[in-house]
């Protein structure tokens, strides 16, 4: 997994197969927490942002982020007590706030902003940009100089545009209004390649529209100053705590395989 940090990254990034991310340095030693205390922990969740938290067609609420919060209370040895409740997105914050739960796990964005409010467990999943080409011309690291003078697509105004035009400065660069105009123009030929979203590319690499025309180019490129530091579970700000007994836990299911074998079910086209 890669960190850009400066333009050094260009010539020493990863180039590795798009594979399981590993934010957790297993040999890190995280203190257990004691949640006996707990009367119980109520996790709020959305059901309209699949793969994460979404209805299966039995009506029942399913998703990476439920099987995450069930696997936390798990390692937390508190499964009898946890619950994991839907409430629409706009409703989140103040039911946490009002104690109709005690963590919200729906893809709040850790910033500034939202710390002033929220207590956070680190990032349990970030979203790398990419590179994607056809298949038959796609690029391995480094890439950098083979990208040179090649028309490259990305989504106009966005932060992988910032991004690309700070770091790929010999790139062509051809912005697209609608990622479905970029999507035709890379399969067309008319563009060499596609910077964008890494978890976006990779769903639509893995569905019909795509054809098998494709595949990821280099990288993961991680730029937090651009992409931001990516999902984290928010408590109460009054407590931290919980949210540090998170981070055991997220933990304790990296090193175990446990989010790797959630990450595989749901992603099934890795964008890492």
């Amino acid at each position: 997994m890669l960190a850009i940090t400066g333009a050094q990254w260009l010539t020493a990034a990863r180039a590795a197969e798009p594979q399981v991310p590993v934010l957790w340095d297993a040999k890190e030693r995280l203190p257990k927490p004691d949640l006996s205390a707990l009367p119980r922990l109520r996790f709020l969740t959305t059901t309209d942002f699949p793969p994460f938290n979404f209805l299966d067609g039995a009506g029942r609420l399913s998703g990476f982020h439920v099987d995450l919060a069930r696997a936390i209370c798990a390692e937390l040895g508190i499964a009898e007590k946890c619950q994991i409740q839907a409430l629409p997105w706009a409703e989140l914050e103040g039911a946490l706030q009002k104690g109709e739960g005690e963590a919200i796990i729906a893809g709040i964005a850790a910033t500034p902003e939202s710390r002033s409010k929220y207590a956070f467990s680190r990032s349990y999943l970030q979203f790398p940009a990419r590179f994607i080409m056809p298949k038959t011309k796609a690029f391995t690291e480094p890439i950098f100089d083979r990208l040179r003078g090649k028309r490259v697509g990305v989504v106009a105004g966005s932060a992988h545009e910032r991004m690309l035009r700070d770091y790929f400065g010999t790139v062509q660069v051809v912005p697209f209004d609608r990622p479905e105009e970029l999507y035709d123009d890379l399969k067309a030929g008319k563009i060499d390649a596609a910077f964008g979203d890494g978890m976006r590319f990779a769903f639509w690499l893995g569905g019909s529209d795509a054809a098998a025309c494709c595949r990821f180019a280099g990288g993961p490129y991680l730029a937090p100053e651009y992409l931001g530091s990516g999902m984290a579970i928010a408590t109460r700000a009054n407590d931290p705590a919980l949210a540090a007994a998170f981070d055991y836990a997220l933990q304790e299911i990296s090193v175990k395989g446990t989010f790797a074998e959630f990450y595989l079910r749901y992603f099934p086209v890795s964008f890492f």
